[in-house]
């Protein structure tokens, strides 16, 4: 699997990265983690912007769905070809409806369905494309989920938003790497079941066993280098700060 940071900014774009949004390959397959404000400019850096196979939401706040409002515009009104065939997207309940108000006046001004093939998430392991999936709900305020990808014996986890909760433990158990939201600064927010900071993040993957670390999802108004060092203090494993436009093999 090949996994691309397309953005990585918690809560609103940074002036360096978009908010979040991954794309993962494998076998041809292209599946896009998220879409948040600023990723659909960042991801045709990266993919065609009619080549992608799936789409997953983790969950309905601004900074990780918002850009399938701009998504549905290119897919519907499609200027060389006529409209794009329903793509899959799989995320909460209510996620056809959420989308729909947020870009139209009114839900039945808009035809989001005729582009995007929509599927509920519940906790459960299913396929998507020539990936094997697990998805389980997190804590945080919403209907949330973390999800674990599985490809040719490997395993990529990404934790979405989420507080400490010993689903993402789950999750994340034996991964090769694991992508995990540190939205928070050890000794500073103290909010359950909202966010987890740099240390938090760490001792999750130390208690998971996973082989390597990749902390995201970081607001502009947080120091990484303090949720980095956080995360090693911790985790003995190697630990990186997620980036725009990094990628990685796994």
């Amino acid at each position: 699997m090949k996994l691309t940071v397309v953005g990585c900014s918690g809560s609103f774009p940074s002036a360096e990265s978009a908010c979040s949004s991954y794309l993962v390959e494998a076998d041809g397959f292209r599946l896009l983690l998220d879409m948040g404000n600023g990723a659909l400019g960042e991801l045709q850096r990266h993919c065609g912007l009619y080549d992608l196979d799936a789409i997953f939401l983790s969950h309905l706040h601004a900074d990780h769905c918002i850009d399938m409002c701009g998504y549905f515009v290119a897919r519907y009104y499609r200027h060389d070809g006529g409209r794009c065939e329903p793509i899959p997207v799989y995320g909460p309940e209510g996620t056809e409806h959420r989308l729909t108000t947020a870009y139209a006046d009114t839900p039945s001004a808009s035809s989001m369905s005729e582009v995007f093939d929509f599927h509920t998430v519940k906790p459960s392991t299913f396929e998507i494309g020539p990936f094997l999936v697990h998805t389980e709900r997190v804590a945080h305020p919403v209907e949330a989920y973390g999800i674990r990808i599985e490809h040719g014996g490997k395993t990529l986890t990404y934790s979405g938003d989420t507080g400490v909760t010993p689903a993402l433990d789950d999750l994340a158990r034996d991964a090769d790497l694991f992508l995990c939201e540190a939205a928070f600064t050890h000794g500073k927010e103290d909010i359950p079941d909202l966010h987890l900071n740099g240390r938090e993040a760490g001792e999750t993957a130390a208690r998971a066993g996973v082989r390597r670390l990749i902390l995201t999802h970081i607001a502009p108004w947080t120091d990484p280098q303090i949720s980095l060092t956080d995360a090693r203090a911790v985790y003995d494993g190697p630990v990186g700060l997620a980036s725009r436009g990094a990628t990685y093999q796994i």
